[in-house]
This record gives structure tokens, C-alpha cells and sequence, in this order.
């Protein structure tokens, strides 16, 4: 069976727009084929991972940029992150090593986290410095590595705020805070020396993203935006 990725304009600009019905989003384009997972970057571009790890960069407007296709080096792709528009990130969980790309999907360097005594790390992102976050599962710290390998920095071990530890599949970097997700225990917000700054009882979200002032997610056929500052939270049903 054929997967589709299904392009769609939605107008988030007002409150109002978002609890209105499906005329506020809009079928933009299709794009055939059988893709295992995809981002988007700030600028529109369009990330591809097929079943074969070969990852395809495409314009907003679906033309070809470029093409990675030494993507199996080491197994499946665990996660993208394309936050950057000049930095990619490929997770591979399963040998607990980081990719980095190019604009253009050059390979710039990789990161052993084994090397930093990382073998648990189930989510990473970007980092406000153009370094990269790694929970640390095994320590519960918030890790933040360099292009080098080279550990910047870490925050304390989490499980003194919490209750247990998170066990986050989605990680973002976002205006001075950090974002976990765990689908089971909800959103943690974090500042940059790993100080709790909000948890909130999301559970069950997909697709996760930070979208200037609103987190928004998937949960089954609704879309749900939560808005920190003044704890609104609104959904409305996507088109069928």
C-alpha cells in the first residue's frame, strides 16, 4: 500500500480561526510514495525519509534539493531534526549516534554519544547554540554535546523535581526553554540549567511542535493547541 504526505495550509493566527471548522485549512499538494517519517524546516523545506533510510530534501513548492542516501550506516533512522535550516540532525538510537548534515545533506561530522557513556538516550534535538540536547536517560540529565563530541554542559539529574523519570519521545529547543515529551507522563518544560518549569497532563499527543507562543499536537483525528502564558487550550477536528 501506497503512503501519502498531505500538504496542508493551516491558519493559526487567531484564536477564533482555530476553533472554527475545516475552512481555515487547505489541501496544498500530495506527494506520493512510502516515507517512514518527514519534518519540515522554518523555511517550508520538506524532509523525506523513505523505507530504504534514503532521505530526500524537496522545496516548499516539492522540488528536488538534495539527496542523502548513506542514511543505513548505522541501521534505521530513529528521529530527524531539521529545526536548523542549515543543520540537520539524524538519531540513530540503536548505535546511539548522531549524523550531521549540511544545507545540502553533506555529512559534516558524527557524534558518538558511547564515547560520552550515553547508551540511553531515546530523544534529541537542537540546541539554542547550534550544539545539540541529549537526554540522558540512564543519568536523567538534560545533556548538551558539541558538533566535536565534546560535552558543553549538563543539568542535574531530573528525578530530584520529579516523581519518576521521563522517558521522552520528542525534544525541542525553544525560546530559552526546553521541551520534553513523554506520550505517558505529558509535556516537561525545562530552562536551560534543567530547572522544571512547567508540566502539563498531555498524554496520548503525536507530532508534536513549538509553534512561537503555542504547543501544538495531534491526538487521534484532533489538533490541540495549548498556550502557556495563558494556559488556553483549544482543538478542533481535522478534515477527514
Amino acid at each position: 500500500m501506497k503512503k501519502y504526505l498531505f500538504i496542508f495550509l493551516l491558519l493559526l493566527s487567531a484564536g477564533s480561526t482555530f476553533a472554527q471548522a475545516d475552512t481555515s485549512i487547505k489541501l496544498l499538494r500530495e506527494i506520493p510514495g512510502e516515507y517512514s517519517d518527514f519534518t519540515v524546516d522554518n523555511l517550508g523545506n520538506i524532509f523525506l525519509l523513505d523505507q530504504t533510510n534514503q532521505l530526500k530534501k524537496l522545496s516548499p513548492e516539492g522540488d528536488s534539493i538534495a539527496v542523502y542516501s548513506n542514511a543505513t550506516s548505522f541501521g534505521t533512522v530513529y528521529s530527524i531534526d531539521a529545526s536548523n535550516p542549515m543543520k540537520v540532525l539524524l538519531y540513530y538510537r540503536d548505535f546511539s549516534t548522531i549524523v550531521v548534515l549540511d544545507r545540502l545533506l553533506n555529512p559534516r561530522n558524527t557524534i558518538d554519544l558511547r564515547k560520552l557513556n550515553i547508551f540511553q538516550a531515546k530523544a534529541i534535538c537542537q540546541s539554542y547554540d547550534n550544539a545539540a540536547w541529549v537526554y540522558d536517560e540512564g543519568e536523567a540529565k538534560l545533556k548538551r554535546i558539541g558538533d566535536d563530541g565534546s560535552l558543553i554542559d549538563q543539568t542535574g539529574d531530573l528525578r530530584l523535581q520529579l516523581e519518576e523519570a521521563p522517558s521522552p519521545e520528542w525534544m525541542e529547543d525553544n525560546d530559552r526553554l526546553v521541551y520534553l515529551y513523554d506520550s505517558a507522563r505529558g509535556l516537561l518544560v525545562f530552562d536551560y540549567y534543567g530547572t522544571l518549569k512547567s508540566k502539563i497532563a498531555f498524554l496520548g499527543w503525536q507530532d508534536f511542535q513549538v509553534v512561537g507562543k503555542y504547543i501544538i499536537g495531534r491526538k487521534g483525528a484532533l489538533l490541540e493547541r495549548y498556550q502557556l502564558s495563558s494556559l488556553s487550550l483549544q482543538e478542533r477536528s481535522l478534515p477527514a
